[in-house]
């Protein structure tokens, strides 16, 4: 077993409770943390036997670019839900940050972890 992570992805979507915040999209930041076996990669140096995190980034900003979420936990579920149909992996563990939503804090986030059932 290993882990790949993905720190800091920006990824843009619509998202928020007020309505200030449903005229834009949001850039979010997202740090993705994959649990999947390494093993064979280890040994065949080859992409095909990995989960390439090229790809699970594309998409986690498909999700993105095709959601309207309100909360950031709904969003989040989504994209675990997204990552899961598409990639072997046996666990996630996503942050999710929204910066410069509160005047008085750079940043909230949500931190978000799933198992395959």
């Amino acid at each position: 077993m290993g882990k790949i992570y993905i720190a800091g992805l920006a990824v843009e979507t619509l998202i928020g409770v007020y309505d200030w915040e449903r005229v834009r999209n949001t850039e979010l930041l997202i740090d993705v943390t994959l649990e999947t076996d390494l093993e064979k990669a280890m040994l065949s140096d080859n992409v095909a036997d990995t989960v390439d995190y090229a790809k699970v980034a594309e998409c986690v900003a498909e999700v993105g670019k095709n959601s309207q979420f309100e909360l950031l936990e709904a969003f989040g579920g989504a994209v675990m839900e997204a990552i899961f149909e598409q990639f072997a992996v046996t666990a996630i563990t996503l942050k999710i940050v929204k910066p410069n939503i509160l005047p008085n804090a750079k940043t909230v986030a949500v931190e978000l972890t799933r198992e395959r059932v």
